[in-house]
């Protein structure tokens, strides 16, 4: 992913201190520490990097309009690039950063994603990343717990590039129906208009937990979305992470 993000302005619609003095000379420290310094609970066991590869859905499970990705699709950056950064509300800038960084679960190398595949309709031109990750299941229930409150908090939001050819993007982020599918999931359905260029990018984000993994996806297109795309990809998807977990721990 490119690194560069102008930054946008967005208008809602809907301790310091000294260091104190160290123990006297001669004396034990307290053995105690405080909840910020205790050391994290070890992190679960994660699939192996083949495990992830075999959980991965393909575009045969997609169907016959799909095929492995030729490139990043144009929009990823003329709009979603030059619609990420920085807002006066929080939540809104975290959205638009991880629609365009695909960053949902937080970037650190606990949460880097296990396997990837990206895939292209060529027709109706739109494009699908699809990401298996291995994090806490209450860290990850955490983020999906995040994404059900942005139809609410983000619901209808304007932004715009701060610079002075920088045109409004009017975004609205609605709640997405999914089957009911693993441990726990969340979707949104984004709209990115430009009234400008007469162009409306729809990008689905979605992700479905299964034990202390998950799969995260996105599809966007220019074109009418194709919800059986998204669908699919996250039915499809959990069955088959659910396989690679069951075979996972057969093999230990």
């Amino acid at each position: 992913m490119l690194s560069a993000v102008l930054v946008l302005a967005v208008s809602g619609c809907g301790a310091g201190g000294g260091r104190g003095a160290g123990p006297p000379a001669g004396t034990t420290p307290p053995t105690a520490q405080s909840p910020a310094t205790l050391p994290s609970p070890a992190l679960p066991p994660v699939l192996t990097r083949g495990q992830a590869r075999a959980a991965l859905i393909t575009a045969a499970d997609l169907g016959e309009a799909w095929e492995p990705t030729r490139g990043a699709a144009t929009w990823r950056d003329e709009v979603l690039k030059t619609t990420a950064g920085r807002t006066d509300r929080p939540d809104c800038r975290r959205l638009l950063d991880v629609l365009y960084t695909e960053d949902l679960f937080g970037g650190s190398a606990t949460t880097a994603p296990r396997a990837a595949v990206a895939l292209d309709d060529p027709d109706g031109g739109a494009q699908l990343h699809y990401r298996i990750t291995s994090y806490r299941a209450a860290d990850i229930d955490g983020t999906l717990a995040w994404l059900a409150t942005l139809p609410d908090a983000c619901g209808h939001f304007e932004a715009r590039a701060e610079t002075a050819r920088g045109a409004a993007r009017d975004v609205r982020v609605t709640a997405l129906t999914l089957p009911g599918a693993g441990d726990a999931r969340g979707g949104l359905r984004v709209t990115v208009s430009d009234a400008r260029a007469e162009e409306t990018l729809t990008v689905d984000l979605v992700a479905v937990r299964v034990g202390d993994d998950a799969l995260s996806l996105t599809n966007g297109t220019l074109d009418a979305p194709a919800d059986d795309a998204t669908r699919t990809a996250a039915e499809v998807g959990t069955e088959r992470l659910t396989e690679a977990r069951r075979l996972g721990r057969a093999q230990v």
